[in-house]
């Protein structure tokens, strides 16, 4: 496994496994603590790991937590995703970057988002499950919901969203997001 800054949003990483494959199929790890801490981080900060399964067209995002935000680890364990990560941490260099990745569960690559990010990914395939690891526990009164159409972010989605949560549709403008935010 190695891993790959992202040049887009400091602090963000790629992790890349190395698969083994024979005629049964695929063997890779997905997660390997030594090279997670060769990147300065904490690799036993994460304390919960989630799972969602979205349909082609799902978007789900982007979202964020206030307070001390939370850092994630993401991974399509399964068909195809295209995942985006905001950077909205005011004082960093990458400051209200865009960045957008193809994570697939035939290469099994994990992504490394900095509290303090945004994040959202839209399902490119009939089924695509999402693997997370998040080092903080989850607290519904931090969740933060920025509009996928914002168009000062103005991202490229590949396709017409199908389905998005009640929350999703209804999110605000970055900027009214962020404002909410602060207060």
């Amino acid at each position: 496994m190695k891993a790959t800054e992202v040049p887009a949003i400091d602090g963000a990483y790629l992790f890349e496994p190395t698969p083994y494959a024979d005629e049964r199929g695929f063997f890779c790890r997905t997660f390997d603590s030594d090279v997670v801490r060769s990147v300065g981080l904490d690799p036993h900060a994460f304390v919960q790991d989630s799972l969602s399964r979205s349909a082609r067209g799902v978007l789900r995002g982007l979202h964020l937590r206030s307070g001390d935000g939370e850092a994630k680890l993401v991974r399509c364990s399964y068909g195809k995703i295209f995942d985006v990560v905001v950077d909205l941490r005011k004082d960093s260099p990458t400051y209200r970057n865009v960045a957008s990745f193809e994570l697939s569960g035939e290469t099994q690559v994990t992504l490394y988002v900095p509290a303090g990010c945004a994040h959202g990914f839209q399902a490119l395939t009939e089924t695509a499950d999402t693997a997370y690891r998040i080092d903080r526990p989850h607290d519904p009164a931090e969740d933060v919901t920025i509009a996928f159409d914002d168009p000062e972010l103005a991202i490229a989605w590949p396709l017409p969203v199908t389905s998005m949560s009640q929350r999703d549709r209804e999110a605000p403008s970055l900027d009214k997001a962020l404002l909410h935010q602060e207060s």
